[in-house]
């Protein structure tokens, strides 16, 4: 996710939506509080989730020690970065754990991020060894290592709704990022290259089948990378028909594009005043999505209030929750939870 707020783009309106859709939505809109997760190599250090992978993106390094200790070298950063695969070994997750804790503060549903910008996926795919069952990461051995598959069935088991985060570019993909020349934007730098761009393309599609045919009972399919359009065209028709064969029923939030956006996702704020749309509000609990050793944290009470405002608004509330590197959720983080759901059954 970017660190930014995203505006809300308005959809057609319900009247024009299939009875099946107006149906789910239905369904999502009575979920009203949900809780996101953003897990990956990043948990390690210091610095937002992916976004200082990206050479324009300066924003992302600025005073952080992970960037200070390699001297602003950002080939050295880049290189260490994809290399925390090698340390990442979360022994202590327990998915019913999480599950139970979630069900406890309030939730009705939870989004897990299978594959952030910089490409490591948390699940088992055969299109990379980037992954968490991958033979360099020593958890792939680890009986919980598919841990995508090892959380939704415990959130099913706990009643909880899916939601599936996914993002729609991959900056360790060769067909998305071709290293050579090095890449400076955000975007893919093979547009130029339109063989290899279609290897990205069925790269993506082949993803998305596998989290949707593998992984049980799927909620929503909660697309990032919102620049990933147009130019960058990843034919959205083909995975939405492909989503819906595979997964009936399935809600898709194509962020900030508009087109295949079953509901809009405004980002780090809540608006002033109810949206025309289907809407959920998506907000951290401090100031970063992922874990952050020692950063502040929302009170129990904060996010008491930010819930009641947007279901007040007729929007649902996506809290942000980032889970420590070796698999557990954070002491502090699991408090506020648990004190939320207090609250949210005497209320």
């Amino acid at each position: 996710m970017m660190r930014q707020d995203v505006l809300a783009h308005s959809t057609s309106s319900t009247t024009e939506k299939p009875q099946w859709l107006q149906d789910r939505l239905k369904w999502f809109k009575n979920q009203q509080f949900g809780i996101i997760l953003h897990w990956g190599l990043y948990a390690f250090w210091d610095c937002c989730e992916s976004w200082p992978l990206v050479p324009e993106d300066t924003w992302a390094r600025g005073d952080m020690k992970c960037w200070n200790e390699r001297n602003h070298d950002l080939d050295l950063f880049q290189e260490d970065y994809w290399n925390l695969i090698e340390k990442f070994n979360p022994t202590q997750f327990d998915p019913d754990a999480w599950a139970a804790l979630f069900a406890e503060a309030g939730a009705k549903y939870v989004c897990f991020t299978t594959k952030h910008h910089d490409g490591f996926c948390m699940w088992d795919t055969a299109t990379t060894d980037y992954k968490i069952t991958g033979p360099r990461c020593p958890f792939h051995s680890n009986p919980k290592a598919d841990v995508t598959k090892q959380l939704f069935d415990a959130l099913r088991r706990a009643s909880l709704g899916v939601s599936v985060y996914f993002s729609k570019a991959d900056w360790h993909c060769p067909y998305y990022w071709n290293p050579e020349p090095k890449p400076f934007h955000r975007g893919a730098n093979t547009l130029d290259r339109p063989e290899i761009f279609e290897q990205f393309v069925q790269y993506t599609h082949t993803q998305i089948r596998e989290l949707l045919t593998n992984y049980g009972p799927i909620d929503i399919l909660w697309l990032d990378a919102g620049w990933v359009k147009d130019k960058e065209d990843i034919r959205m028709a083909e995975i939405v028909e492909m989503g819906r064969k595979l997964q009936p029923g399935l809600l898709v939030a194509n962020r900030t594009v508009g087109d295949f956006e079953d509901f809009v996702t405004p980002e780090r704020e809540i608006p002033d005043e109810a949206l025309p749309d289907t809407w959920e509000a998506c907000l951290p609990l401090g100031p970063d999505w992922k874990y952050t050793e020692g950063q502040p944290l929302k009170s129990a009470e904060t996010v008491f209030e930010e819930i009641k405002s947007t279901n007040a608004k007729g929007g649902n509330f996506l809290l942000g929750i980032g889970p420590k590197y070796d698999g557990t959720i954070p002491d502090r983080d699991t408090l506020i939870l648990k004190e939320l759901g207090r609250m949210l059954r005497e209320n």
